[in-house]
């Protein structure tokens, strides 16, 4: 048997799990805070927020907010847009600062930008305060050659109405960049840049460039134009480096052409010398074979010898050594034949 402490202790423990239970699905301290606030709801209405999950106290909280402020919303777009997976808060927020700015936004459009995942609050304060953009450094080529970095800054608006589906920060830099680069490379002299540094933001802003983006640009302020490289001079020395290297390369060709030539001609001369040689060592046979048949006597061979030593004494007198050269430098005269 139960004792009756312990069967007071359990009754007692039930009674006050009960009691936070019916607070929490009955928030009668909610209820009583829209009472106050002269915007009342229903009690069924705060339970059945619990019962699908809902938390009454953002929407409570947002919706005596909202009438506050004078607009008009209802709790049932408010319980949508937050089982959509939307900030109840941050909607709720961006509206009121419309109404105070005078800027129309509607529930509808201020749901759609919270739950496309942009900050619809911070949507509205660029809308508001334009916000300046810091673009990277960009380089231009102007007509003469000479490089220039440019460094804009692009300050934008946000415009709501494209603001879902529209491109973000990064195509407006992008498509800054490109339109400076294009009026860098107009200019006939850098010196023209230098000193209208505005000619470049006129023209940029001229192109229209934010079509189909999330923001208005306001303005495009050129920060800094900095002379860099003279690209016109390093692309002729490169080009003249370019030539140089292929006139030496057909310059070797040609030598290495001679020297080819050069040795082809030591060939024959070789094979010449060879023949001539070869035609020498049969002169000797051909004196025996004169001797022989008795068509060459004695005195006529010390004639001819004679006449060729005369002859190469000669040579040597006047200087030439041609008749007298052999493969290996100037040759004896031949000895008589014994």
């Amino acid at each position: 048997m139960v004792s009756y402490g312990v069967l007071s202790l359990i009754i007692f423990f039930l009674l006050i799990v009960g009691f936070f239970a019916f607070l929490y699905y009955f928030p009668i301290g909610l209820w009583i805070r829209t009472v106050a606030a002269g915007v009342p709801l229903g009690i069924i209405t705060l339970v059945r927020m619990r019962l699908i999950g809902i938390p009454p106290g953002v929407i409570v909280t947002n919706y005596v907010r909202a009438r506050k402020a004078g607009l008009m919303l209802t709790i049932d777009q408010m319980q949508s847009h937050f089982l959509a997976g939307g900030n109840v808060e941050n909607v709720t927020l961006a509206l009121i600062a419309a109404q105070r700015a005078q800027i129309p936004l509607e529930w509808q459009r201020a749901a759609a930008i919270d739950l496309a995942g942009r900050n619809v609050v911070e949507a509205l304060q660029t809308s508001v305060n334009p916000k300046v953009i810091e673009t990277p450094t960009f380089q231009g080529v102007a007509q003469n050659g000479i490089q220039l970095n440019v460094k804009a800054r692009v300050t934008v608006r946000s415009n709501l109405d494209r603001y879902v589906g529209g491109a973000g920060e990064q195509t407006i830099i992008a498509r800054v960049g490109e339109g400076v680069v294009a009026a860098v490379g107009a200019a006939v002299d850098h010196k023209e840049v230098l000193e209208y540094p505005d000619r470049i933001s006129k023209t940029v802003l001229g192109k229209g460039l934010d079509s189909g983006t999330a923001f208005e640009i306001v303005s495009i302020d050129i920060a800094d134009v900095d002379v860099g490289k003279n690209i016109g001079a390093e692309l002729q020395t490169s080009q003249a480096e370019a030539d140089r290297r292929i006139a030496q390369a057909k310059a070797s060709e040609r030598q290495y052409a001679a020297m080819a030539s050069e040795q082809e001609q030591k060939a024959q001369t070789q094979a010449m010398r060879a023949k001539v040689v070869e035609a020498e060592a049969a002169i000797p046979l051909a004196i025996a074979d004169a001797f022989k048949s008795g068509n060459l006597g004695v005195m006529d061979y010390y004639r001819l010898k004679n006449l060729q030593a005369d002859t190469t004494m000669r040579d040597a007198i006047g200087g030439s050594t041609d008749a007298a050269m052999g493969p290996d430098g100037p040759q004896p005269p031949s000895a008589p034949l014994k």
